[in-house]
């Protein structure tokens, strides 16, 4: 692989927003500056690339970014880059600004693209996993996901005073279409009588029969987690189900939604965005091209992109027996 003298870095965030974007442009755009790089910013993502959206960004654009939620350089889906086409418009616009790098903040589908894009046009890039989900391998954790675990346990607490005020059982659906990791960790940290995950099919017998259970023992409330898309069904339809087993309890559904997309990070993805945005500058200066960048064990890895977005990152079973103990 021919190590390319890289000069100016296009920075994008593509995909779901997440908390924690805004800080891993801000350290990739400082660490640019720092190596004497031009930095321009890519709105929204693979879109703005293809419409030509492209501005050079100077301190001033990276100014009190840090604390704020969201990505400034704003973020959409691309029908248009999932075309040949789309991604011949999208090189020539970086060519035409003499973009040698690219650094993609995003989840897997963003990641995909700047795989592909490599592939097809030699453009390197490092990718930083940008999403709430935690569903990528190649890191303990992306960016944005403590954040919304820390936004799901909060409005869960709150959920729970009503809850134990009126004896009532919650059902409360977090995101994680495919990956039950924002469930568990909410789970686990909201004391929930269950846990719901897309990996694991949960007979409502089972859920039923657990409700039961902590009834005899006076529990005064119950919130059960569910993630979206989970293979037991939303929150409402197992809600239905178990509201015909226990026709008694007075249920509640609840939907986080994009809730846990939204506010300030918490300290803890303000420091993984920084030095994984820092991370992905030093890296395409290294030579380290089509990778992702994280952190493991608290030591910086370069995961290649292919592996990254299909590795089928798994939940941690202690995690599910912990919270199978916690919940009896």
């Amino acid at each position: 692989m021919e190590l390319k003298s890289i000069k100016k870095i296009g920075v994008l965030t593509s995909g779901g927003d997440a908390p924690g974007m805004n800080a891993a442009i801000r350290a990739a755009v400082r660490a640019g500056f720092y190596y004497g790089l031009e930095m321009y910013g890519i709105y929204r993502g693979y879109e703005g690339m293809i419409q030509n959206d492209i501005k050079k960004l100077d301190s001033k654009n990276i100014t009190h970014v840090l604390e704020r939620g969201g990505t400034f350089l704003k973020s959409a889906r691309s029908d248009e880059f999932r075309t040949k086409e789309g991604r011949k418009k999208a090189y020539e616009n970086l060519k035409s600004h003499g973009i040698d790098a690219l650094v993609v903040i995003g989840g897997d589908g963003s990641l995909t693209g700047a795989h592909l894009f490599y592939q097809e046009y030699g453009i390197p890039a490092v990718g930083l996993p940008g999403t709430i989900d935690n569903d990528l391998s190649g890191t303990d954790s992306t960016i944005g996901f403590d954040t919304a675990c820390n936004t799901a346990i909060e409005a869960i607490d709150k959920i729970r005073d009503t809850a134990t005020s009126h004896d009532r059982l919650f059902f409360v659906e977090v995101m994680g279409r495919d990956a039950g990791f924002i469930a568990i960790n909410a789970g686990i940290g909201s004391a929930a009588a269950s846990i719901l995950i897309p990996e694991r099919k949960t007979p409502v017998e089972a859920l039923v029969e657990k409700l039961k259970s902590r009834t005899k023992a006076r529990k005064t409330s119950n919130i059960v987690i569910v993630a979206e898309g989970g293979k037991s069904g939303s929150a409402q339809e197992i809600a239905d189900k178990v509201k015909k087993h226990l026709p008694y309890y007075d249920i509640k559904v609840t939907i986080l939604g994009h809730l846990q997309r939204g506010g300030s990070p918490t300290s803890f993805d303000r420091l993984l965005a920084s030095k994984l945005g820092v991370a992905a500058v030093e890296g395409l200066m290294q030579g380290k091209y089509d990778v992702m960048a994280g952190l493991i064990n608290n030591k910086l890895v370069y995961t290649p992109i292919v592996k990254a977005v299909v590795g089928d990152k798994e939940v941690d079973e202690e995690d599910l027996r912990v919270a199978n103990i916690l919940s009896t």
